[in-house]
């Protein structure tokens, strides 16, 4: 690359001490490249005897190479440069849907008064779509339930979501404010589906409290399990903090057990030896803040 350089400077200026000097050497260094050069191609490429210097045919047609060379190199510079900035700049992150739009809303908000040029790129996954993107590094960092660590994944505490039952206005159970496990025994139950993490952990309480619910329904998402719930189709158990607009607006009332000993435990991950940019590690630093914060709901929409 420095005799393209070179060789460009002698050719524009015509001098081999002018070349010389902006390259920083001296004029017989120059002069001994120049001619390793031609050596190399087989060709004379400056004319000597002419003051200024001459170029011959074949120095022309290789200053229009230097020129391509040096040129191509700029730009490629130029959009590396504008790439590690991207990237410098740039965090992303994948979420289960059931952490909300509004939740990140939050997230976002705090991360852009810390990064006000930074990017925050965020996709809303299925569980086992969150694993895969942050295994692939298509994600910095994931936020799902009942995360497991692996050989090659770190796993973090974020928050752990009571569980609470969720009945329609018009229930039997709507005008509790709590309840024991034994108040939904016969109940008509909307589930998770069976392959679901979720499913398992509330499997597991019903069966330890001796409780039986008839399944009616069984779904692979908490959307379609609060509108079933919605329509008088079943009760269900779902995370309070997910039901918030529902519940606001009156077509859920959510029934605290007692005692409260049923969680869903959401996680952040990330590769092991992840190496996080500036952005990266403040992201993480936000959702580390958060993950003790649990905002209370309203008291009029818990239970009536």
């Amino acid at each position: 690359m420095e005799n393209h350089r070179l060789f460009r400077d002698i050719a524009h200026y015509r001098s081999f001490s002018r070349g010389a000097r902006l390259n920083e050497m001296s004029q017989s260094a120059a002069s001994q490249q120049i001619q390793e050069l031609e050596r190399h191609w087989g060709v004379t490429l400056i004319d000597r005897r002419t003051r200024p210097l001459q170029l011959t045919e074949p120095g022309k047609l290789y200053l229009e190479y230097c020129r391509d060379v040096l040129r191509r190199r700029e730009e490629f510079i130029a959009d590396l440069d504008r790439h590690k900035k991207r990237s410098i700049g740039t965090v992303r992150i994948a979420a289960i849907y059931s952490v909300g739009l509004s939740e990140m809303s939050h997230i976002e908000a705090r991360f852009h008064e810390r990064f006000p040029e930074g990017v925050l790129e965020v996709s809303y996954l299925r569980p086992e779509k969150v694993f895969e993107v942050v295994r692939e590094e298509m994600a910095d960092l994931g936020l799902l339930s009942y995360a497991e660590t692996r050989r090659d994944m770190i796993t973090l505490p974020w928050r752990e979501e009571e569980m609470v039952v969720v009945v329609a206005p018009g229930h039997r159970l709507a005008n509790r404010t709590e309840a024991v496990a034994a108040d939904l025994e016969g109940e008509e139950f909307i589930a998770f589906d069976e392959d679901l993490p979720i499913r398992s952990n509330i499997d597991r309480y019903l069966r330890e409290k001796h409780v039986r619910v008839e399944i009616v329904l069984h779904f692979d998402n908490l959307q379609m399990i609060k509108e079933a719930v919605a329509h008088g189709e079943g009760i269900s158990i779902l995370p309070e903090r997910v039901m918030r607009e529902e519940l606001s607006q009156g077509r859920l009332v959510a029934v605290r057990l007692n005692p409260a000993e049923l969680f869903r435990p959401v996680r952040i991950i990330h590769r092991r030896r992840k190496v996080f940019s500036k952005v990266a590690a403040g992201l993480m630093e936000i959702l580390q803040e958060r993950s003790g914060v649990e905002e209370a709901l309203p008291r009029e929409a818990v239970g009536v």
